[in-house]
């Protein structure tokens, strides 16, 4: 029988408010936060039975539900509560991935999705933490040409990183900045999907990357290439390359459209 408590787990009482149950997930969030604790299993799966309590407690109807239990069948409430809920039910509604996109925004952290990819693996494309759905999606943006995009935490972030530096002692890591490019494929290449080879320059050197192309991408849709953005500072994670692909129209449509607009 498993012990778990989610209550125990945040460090809250039963009696906490949904204020306080907020606070105390945002401490140990950020305490536990795998941009920070890199390459330590422990800590890993410390945040993923956080991330649990949270989704569970946040919610008024289930937090309900786990009392009922808890009062109901004590030191088993969990198991009886996640042999009736699914991974989908527990995180559907929970503003997890909000928090963890202001860390991002504030400390240079990678994104929710990134984070949730990593620390779930396969079984994160069975949720998404905004609506509990599948998060397998395409990625579409209206962007032409070749760009930088800073994550870069703003005004309040840099004087919050500025007094822990300063007055703490603690560096935080920031992420490294997201490039954007354009790729242009003729109809042919991307029917069956292949590998083309792109170029781009980072630091005055040109790198030559060998880029798969999977069947069936649209005009507009994005490829991102991890970790091929600007390195990140103090232990940061590197920022991505985002590839807009751009379809050529066949020579005939071209003709066609020039005479249309005569």
């Amino acid at each position: 029988m498993n012990q778990k408590d989610y209550y125990n787990i945040l460090g809250v009482d039963k009696s906490a408010s949904q204020k306080s149950i907020k606070e105390a997930y945002r401490k140990l969030a950020f305490q536990y936060h795998p941009d920070k604790n890199k390459d330590d299993p422990a800590a890993t799966n410390k945040m993923k039975e956080i991330n649990e309590a949270y989704a569970v407690l946040s919610d008024v109807s289930k937090r309900r539900e786990y009392d009922l239990l808890r009062s109901q069948y004590g030191p088993s409430a969990y198991d009886r509560f996640r042999q009736s809920h699914t991974t989908e039910d527990i995180f559907r509604g929970s503003d997890i991935n909000q928090i963890f996109e202001e860390f991002a925004r504030i400390f240079g952290f990678r994104s929710s999705g990134d984070v949730f990819r990593e620390s779930y693996g396969n079984e994160y494309w069975g949720f998404d933490p905004r609506t509990g759905a599948g998060s397998n999606k395409n990625h579409a943006s209206s962007y032409h040409g070749q760009m930088s995009e800073s994550s870069s935490p703003g005004f309040m972030g840099k004087l919050v990183k500025f007094f822990l530096k300063k007055v703490v002692g603690v560096e935080l890591p920031e992420r490294g900045e997201n490039f954007y490019d354009t790729i242009t494929l003729s109809p042919e290449r991307v029917r069956g999907g292949t590998e083309v080879e792109y170029s781009y320059q980072r630091r005055g050197k040109t790198r030559n990357l060998m880029v798969k192309i999977p069947p069936g991408i649209r005009d507009g849709q994005r490829i991102r290439l991890k970790g091929m953005g600007s390195p990140g500072e103090a232990g940061g994670a590197p920022g991505d390359l985002y590839l807009q692909v751009k379809i050529k129209r066949p020579w005939t449509q071209r003709v066609r459209d020039f005479f249309n607009k005569m």
